[in-house]
């Protein structure tokens, strides 16, 4: 009951986006087969534990049963000293409990980690 509550609260506060109000600095990375994918450089923040935390915005490919496909909208957990990612929200939507990943092949994601992390160890404390 608890949790449900404090999902109500966060849902309703808006605090789950207030971090990312703003304009958007959008970075894309070099596109795949799997899509195209973009970072938000004006979101870069680092946690307590030293984790980066991000906004992306993904795109799948267009096919011709979807010549306009959907946008995504991510908020990544980086862990740039062991190269993992875990999503934290997608669509706005809390992602309670998101585990830990390695990029598994994913050229898109590991794209992204690279140049995050890399712009995050030059520019944050």
């Amino acid at each position: 009951m608890a949790s449900i509550l404090l999902l109500l609260l966060i849902v309703i506060s808006g605090a789950g986006s207030a971090a990312f109000a703003g304009p958007v600095d959008w970075h894309e990375v070099a596109s795949s087969d799997e899509g195209r994918q973009w970072w938000d450089g004006g979101s870069l923040r680092r946690s307590r534990e030293g984790n980066v935390s991000v906004l992306t915005r993904f795109q799948a490919p267009t096919t011709e049963e979807k010549p306009r496909p959907s946008n995504d909208l991510y908020v990544m957990e980086l862990d740039c000293d062991q190269a993992l990612f875990r999503d934290t929200s997608i669509n706005g939507l809390p992602q309670f409990g998101a585990q830990w990943q390695p990029t598994a092949g994913d050229n898109l994601i590991t794209r992204v980690v690279t140049e995050v992390c890399a712009v995050a160890g030059e520019t944050l404390p």
